[in-house]
């Protein structure tokens, strides 16, 4: 591969950066606060390669076909690659696939048995994170008759429907699926649909697989939203 197409293919590795960086398309992979990494990275990889281009370009240098290996030219075509994604496939958030694939139970870490008493008055909203986490661990009984509002995709497990999201620490890579089992009636909402829940822990549903149930006292459909995960 010339050096020119190497230089022309870090051009498009870094504008996809940039790219996905310039609008919320970057919440589908990362924290928010990695934003400013994404831009930097991108800047960085777009200039370096037009500053090479240019010296190349200047000097001219003469081809050697011996220079490389087969190997080697058709290697730097990987960095195609991920510009062709992201400009023809733009993945999506994980949903409910993700959830389906990490297995029937959630992997709750237990952090502490004693959690701060929730704010008095109406329904207090959580994240489902937080209140898988209370439900599993909590032994001062915060969750006990408290309404609570959940907004998540919903999973269908068979005829079930579970309320999910996925909690990261660093990126998608490393996310871990929430969920909680909406009893009662949820309606019939098709997988990856958001929904926002209203409902109160029905006691003693968290069994050895660490999902909760709610009881659902309301339930609607709403927009999906910008950022996915929950942190």
């Amino acid at each position: 591969m010339k050096r020119d197409t190497q230089h022309v293919l870090l051009v498009l590795l870094g504008g996809a950066l940039l790219r996905i960086a310039a609008d919320d398309t970057y919440l589908r992979y990362v924290r928010p606060s990695h934003r400013w990494l994404l831009l930097g990275a991108g800047v960085v990889i777009v200039v370096l390669a037009v500053v090479a281009l240019l010296r190349d370009r200047a000097a001219a240098p003469a081809a050697d076909p011996h220079e490389h290996g087969a190997a080697e030219r058709h290697a730097p075509w990987l960095l195609l690659a991920p510009v062709l994604v992201i400009a023809l496939v733009a993945p999506p958030a994980l949903g409910a696939d993700a959830v389906a694939r990490a297995g029937p139970r959630n992997a709750v870490v237990q952090a502490s048995d004693v959690f701060a008493p929730l704010p008095p008055g109406g329904p207090v909203e959580l994240s489902v994170a937080e209140f898988v986490e209370r439900a599993v661990w909590d032994t001062t009984g915060t969750l006990h008759g408290r309404e609570v509002v959940l907004t998540g995709f919903a999973v269908r497990p068979g005829a079930a429907v579970e309320l999910a999201r996925m909690t990261i620490a660093c990126c998608a890579a490393d996310a871990r699926p929430s969920r909680v089992r909406l009893v009662g009636d949820a309606g019939d909402p098709a997988p990856d649909t958001w929904l926002r829940v209203r409902g109160v822990l029905r006691e003693g549903s968290t069994g050895a697989d660490q999902v909760p149930g709610l009881d659902v006292q309301a339930v609607e459909q709403v927009p999906a939203p910008s950022d996915p995960y929950e942190y």
